[in-house]
């Protein structure tokens, strides 16, 4: 006898139909009507720069037809000049309190009021700040005139129209990305990246020697004393690896010539034979793109929390970082496969007994330099580092697409 037939089971949405999660730090905002034309304020230092990256990409990639225009200094100008990635020019910004300091040159109101004038001719369309609390970018930023504005603010910082609170301790990546986000721009990389050149790569070859099949490079050098290990432990780490027939280069600016002779006094003091000749210094020798290249050909870095430890996990090499644990919130690598971290947790000055973790825009330093990293372990280091170079599998080489429009980058 017939029965009644079963109803169906009502149909299961389409995968598709399906709300898309996107990667984002904090909040995604809205996205901008009509972006052609992006400022992004990110002045300061190496390793500074860098960090801004992930956002420049996260931007750039929301705003496919818009032209990246970096604020930034004469360094920025070298590092990103005929590069792939975000940065399609770079604006060389004048010296100014809060904005941009150089050796040997004084604050020119005249020269501020030019290149204010001039970038507000370029009518930015969106103008990002991720330059710090405000107090003074976020002013300057609001004179460009761009319809748009996005970036940090501490309380007593201008607002702009979106805005991410600072605080002090929130890892500068993040920082970044999280006021792209406010502009609608998803995360396309959460760590920088930094592609180095052919002829940057065959001009670091010269450098190798013959024989020695791993290069470690040591950066002992960064720009705060208190994050510098001693460069005698640098030196006896160099030692410990020549003799086991590692090739070892010291790099560094005019500041870290002194840390270099150390290491090299010390080699000279431990080692003879072959083994001494594998242990030199490239230190002050080197352009940015030379650094580049070294980096690039090395099999492990051994640096302190610096701007070379930083383009180096950038470009794609291993490396070993020795950080002040405030400075990890803010500056570690996110990795560990390739990337190993030691820390020192330093809370109070050794000097005066100061309480160290109380820092930012508002905190009163001590006037004593030691340094907050001399308590992490030779021994502890040294493994890491024979680890790192007995794992070349683990390298792994950036690449960044080329921009739609196949130019090399603009600078300025």
């Amino acid at each position: 006898m017939p029965t009644a037939a079963t109803p169906a089971p009502a149909a299961a949405p389409h995968p598709a139909a399906a709300p898309v999660a996107v990667p984002v730090v904090g909040t995604l905002g809205e996205r901008f009507d009509a972006v052609r034309r992006i400022a992004v304020l990110r002045g300061g230092g190496l390793g500074d720069v860098l960090f801004a990256v992930p956002a420049m990409e996260a931007l750039a990639a929301a705003y496919p037809e818009a032209e990246v225009t970096l604020l930034g200094t004469p360094m920025h100008v070298a590092l990103f000049a005929d590069r792939p990635g975000p940065v399609h020019r770079v604006e060389v910004l004048p010296v100014a309190p809060g904005l941009r300091e150089a050796a040997g040159q004084t604050p020119d109101p005249a020269a501020s009021e030019a290149f204010v004038d001039a970038m507000r001719a370029r009518r930015f369309d969106l103008a990002v700040q991720v330059h710090g609390g405000g107090r003074n970018s976020n002013p300057f930023l609001l004179r460009l005139g761009a319809r748009h504005t996005v970036g940090l603010a501490t309380p007593d910082a201008p607002p702009l129209e979106r805005t991410v609170p600072y605080l002090y301790y929130q890892h500068e990546v993040h920082r970044g990305l999280e006021v792209a986000a406010l502009a609608g721009a998803p995360v396309v990389a959460l760590e920088p990246r930094f592609a180095v050149r052919d002829d940057e790569r065959g001009a670091a070859a010269a450098h190798r020697r013959p024989g020695a099949d791993r290069l470690l490079v040591i950066h002992p050098g960064a720009t705060d004393p208190r994050r510098r290990w001693p460069a005698e432990r640098f030196g006896a780490v160099a030692c410990a690896l020549a003799a086991e027939g590692v090739q070892v280069l010291v790099v560094g600016d005019a500041t870290d010539v002194p840390a270099a002779e150390t290491i090299l006094a010390v080699a000279d003091e431990t080692l003879d034979g072959p083994a001494r000749g594998l242990v030199g210094s490239l230190a002050d020798r080197l352009t940015l793109s030379g650094l580049a290249g070294v980096l690039a050909s090395a099999d492990a870095v051994l640096a302190n929390d610096s701007g070379p430890r930083h383009l180096a996990q950038a470009i794609g090499t291993p490396t070993v970082g020795l950080f002040w644990f405030g400075n990890a919130v803010n500056a570690a690598p996110f990795s560990r496969a390739r990337h190993r971290l030691h820390m020192s947790f330093t809370t109070h000055c050794p000097v005066c007994g100061s309480d160290v973790t109380q820092v930012g825009w508002t905190s009163v330093r001590c006037e004593h330099d030691p340094s907050f990293v001399a308590g992490i372990g030779l021994d502890e280091v040294l493994g890491d580092v024979r680890d790192l170079l007995g794992t070349g599998a683990a390298r792994s080489e950036v690449t960044l697409p080329a921009r739609a429009d196949g130019t090399a980058t603009a600078t300025r």
